[in-house]
C-alpha cells in the first residue's frame, strides 16, 4: 500500500475526528499511513492485528478506525463487526482499505457496519476527502446527541416541575372543593343540594347557598370563562362575595336596621358584581350566573339570570320545564343591565341551576346534548333523591359522550321545595 500526493496542512481537517486507530499487519504500510495522518493533525494509534485493535478500541475512545481488509487472523470485516458490538457512548466511523472493488464486496462490508471504503493503492486526496466526509457525519451525529441530551435534561426538568405543579393543583382542588362546605342544607321547607365536578384539577364553576334572612334562602350557580388556575382563583374571590355570614361580608345581604339583615334583589347583586369585576378585579375573565332568592313560606323564587343556562323545574311526575330570558354575562360591559324574573314552586317541585357543561356536552358524532336532551335525562331520573340524581346525571352524560373525557366543568344546585316548615 502506498500513500501519495497527500498535503500536510498545519491545522486538522476535522473537528469531530481527533483520534484515529490504524490497523494493518504490514508495519511499513501502517507507519506510512500513521505518519500521514499525524501530519494532518490527528492523534494516531497503531495496531498490527485485529485482536490488538479490538482490545485498544474497548479501552480507548477512538473516533475513527482505518483498517486493512485482508489480515491474518481477524480480518477487517470481523473487526468491523465486533467493533460495532462494543458498548460505546459515541459512534465510531469505520473505513476499510481494500483492493476489492466489486459490488458484492462493498455490500458485504456495508452489511457488517463499515461506513466507507478506500481502494488500494490509496490516493492521498481521496483519503483526505473520505476522512473529511466522515468528520461531517460524526459532527452531525454528535450535535444530534448533544441536542438529544439537552432535550432529555429539559424533559426531566419539565417532568419535575409538572410533578410539583400537579401536587399543587391537587391541593388547589381540595381548597376549591372546600369552597362548597355544605353540599346539602335544609332551610325548613326548602332543601338545597350542590354538585361540583371540575373537568381538570381545578375549574371555573361554583355553586353555593346562604341564609338570606327574613325567611329567604339564597342559591347561586356561577361559570367563569376559561378553565384552570385563573378561573379557579376568580371563583374563590366570588365565593367570598357571596359567602354565608353577616351582611357586610355578603353582597346579597343588607342590614335591616334592627341588627339583622335582609336580602338584596338578585338583579342588584348582579349589577354590583359587574361593577366590581370591571373596577377592581380588572381581568379578561367574565362569568355567567344564576342567582335565586327563594321565599321559603311561599315557594316564590326571584332569579337574576346573567348569561347562564335556563333553570329547569322538575315536577313530581317527571315533567321538566325551563324558565329564563338569557341575560348578559358579568364582567363584559360597564353599562350592562340586569333584571329579575320570578316563578313559584309547588310543593314537591325542584328547581335546578346547572352549568353549560351538561347541555354543551358532545357525543361521538359531535352533536350537543342541548336543553332537550338534558330535559330527557332529568325526566328519566326524576324519581331519585337529589344526591342520587346528581350521580345518575353524570353516568348518563358519560354514556352520551361514549366514554370520552368530559371537556367542561359540571355544576348544579337543586332547590327542593316541600312547603314551609319549622326553621
Amino acid at each position: 500500500m502506498t500513500v501519495h500526493d497527500l498535503p500536510a496542512p498545519e491545522v486538522p481537517v476535522a473537528n469531530a475526528i481527533r483520534r484515529v486507530l490504524v490497523v494493518d499487519d504490514s508495519r511499513a504500510q501502517r507507519r506510512l499511513t500513521a505518519s500521514t495522518l499525524a501530519r494532518l493533525g490527528f492523534e494516531v494509534i497503531e495496531a498490527a492485528t485485529g485482536e490488538d485493535a479490538l482490545s485498544i478500541a474497548a479501552r480507548t475512545d477512538v473516533d475513527m478506525v482505518l483498517s486493512d481488509w485482508m489480515m491474518p487472523g481477524m480480518d477487517g470485516l470481523e473487526l468491523c463487526r465486533r467493533f460495532r458490538s462494543l458498548p460505546r457512548d459515541r459512534y465510531g466511523y469505520f473505513i476499510l482499505l481494500t483492493s476489492k472493488n466489486d459490488k458484492g464486496a462493498v455490500a458485504q462490508g456495508l452489511d457488517v457496519g463499515a461506513d466507507d471504503f478506500v481502494t488500494k493503492p490509496v490516493n492521498g486526496e481521496e483519503l483526505r476527502a473520505r476522512i473529511a466526509a466522515g468528520d461531517r457525519i460524526l459532527r452531525m451525529e454528535r450535535e444530534l446527541s448533544e441536542k438529544n441530551r439537552l432535550i432529555s435534561a429539559t424533559l426531566e426538568e419539565i417532568s419535575t416541575l409538572y410533578d410539583s405543579l400537579d401536587r399543587d393543583l391537587i391541593e388547589a382542588r381540595k381548597m376549591q372543593q372546600a369552597l362548597v362546605r355544605d353540599r346539602v342544607r335544609d332551610f325548613g321547607g326548602v332543601r338545597v343540594s350542590l354538585m361540583l365536578k371540575p373537568a381538570g384539577h381545578v375549574g371555573g364553576d361554583l355553586v353555593g347557598m346562604f341564609d338570606a334572612g327574613a325567611g329567604h334562602a339564597g342559591v347561586y350557580a356561577i361559570d367563569v370563562s376559561g378553565h384552570g388556575v385563573a378561573s379557579a382563583l376568580l371563583t374563590a374571590r366570588l365565593a367570598g362575595y357571596l359567602s354565608q355570614g353577616p351582611g357586610a361580608r355578603n353582597l346579597a345581604l343588607v342590614e335591616d336596621g334592627d341588627g339583622g339583615y335582609r336580602p338584596r334583589a338578585p338583579a342588584e347583586v348582579a349589577a354590583l358584581l359587574n361593577q366590581l369585576m370591571l373596577s377592581e378585579v380588572k381581568s379578561d375573565l367574565y362569568f355567567t350566573m344564576n342567582l335565586a332568592l327563594v321565599e321559603i313560606a311561599t315557594g316564590r323564587v326571584e332569579v337574576a339570570q346573567c348569561g347562564h343556562p335556563n333553570p329547569a323545574v322538575i315536577e313530581p311526575g317527571g315533567r321538566v320545564r325551563f324558565h329564563g330570558s338569557g341575560g348578559m354575562p358579568i364582567g363584559l360591559m360597564s353599562d350592562a343591565s340586569y333584571e329579575n324574573w320570578t316563578l313559584t314552586l309547588a310543593p314537591g317541585e325542584r328547581l335546578a341551576l346547572y352549568s353549560d357543561g351538561f347541555t354543551e356536552c358532545r357525543n361521538a358524532q359531535g352533536d350537543e346534548l342541548e336543553e332537550s336532551g338534558f330535559a330527557r335525562m332529568l325526566a328519566r331520573n326524576a324519581a331519585l333523591l337529589t344526591e342520587d340524581l346528581f350521580e345518575a346525571l353524570i353516568w348518563d352524560l358519560d354514556d352520551f359522550a361514549s366514554g370520552q373525557a368530559l371537556p367542561d366543568d359540571l355544576s348544579c344546585a337543586v332547590i327542593d321545595y316541600r312547603a314551609a316548615g319549622p326553621s
